[in-house]
């Protein structure tokens, strides 16, 4: 499958670790799981204000059949500053923007 990245090492750790639109596991190296978090942020617009709620459905959705949860998915996008949360809400702050 083809992600449409220029990057070959980008191209290389979605294939690795996405199946069928469904992150599979995390990458235990920092740098691969930033590319793999970067993928997964461009699922939100940037600056757009979302209810957990929300975020979590598509969260779930891209951890469903993995061995990856969506608590786990949701603190590494906020860990690597690539979504934020205020009162209940995130936006996305980082990340790819094509």
């Amino acid at each position: 499958m083809d992600f449409g990245y220029a990057d070959p090492q980008a191209e290389k750790v979605l294939r690795t670790f996405i199946r069928n639109g469904h992150l599979i596991r995390f990458p235990a190296k920092r740098g691969r799981r930033r590319i793999l978090l970067e993928h997964i942020a461009a699922s939100f617009e940037p600056g757009r204000r979302i209810p957990e709620k929300e975020i979590d459905i598509v969260l779930r959705a891209w951890c469903d059949g993995g061995e990856t949860d969506y608590v786990t998915l949701r603190r590494y996008l906020i860990d690597e500053d690539l979504l934020t949360r205020e009162n209940g809400h995130y936006w996305r702050t980082g990340g790819w923007v094509t």
